[in-house]
């Protein structure tokens, strides 16, 4: 597990998630288990998860952000993203890699985090 924090000087460049691969699935519902403290919805869909990148030796790379830099929970939350993916069959390593670039939007959110948050 690595864990980059605190947040990265310059972005992360932001390349599109490997939806394609057979873990995909199962390391976004391993996201949906992590919950930011201060909003009752899960980070993946708070939008904070910006790329999920899987290599062919299952060697998985998350870029994610944090809904504000003052995010008291900024040096804990890549970890907890970690702890989460880490276990699942197959992963052989995690690394978590926090940037704040782009900035982290209310638009960002999934159709089902506004309607719980009432924002529909």
């Amino acid at each position: 597990m690595s864990v980059e924090t605190p947040p990265m000087e310059g972005a992360p460049l932001i390349r599109p998630s490997s939806t394609d691969h057979p873990l995909h699935e199962q390391i976004v519902e391993a996201c949906r288990s992590v919950f930011d403290p201060e909003i009752p919805v899960n980070i993946y869909d708070l939008g904070l998860i910006y790329t999920i990148e899987i290599s062919d030796e299952a060697e998985v790379d998350i870029i994610m952000t944090l809904t504000a830099p003052g995010c008291p929970v900024a040096g804990e939350m890549p970890g907890w993203v970690a702890e989460a993916v880490e276990p699942l069959p197959g992963v052989k390593q995690v690394n978590v890699a926090l940037t704040w670039e782009p900035p982290w939007g209310m638009e960002m959110m999934s159709d089902e985090a506004r309607l719980e948050l009432g924002f529909m």
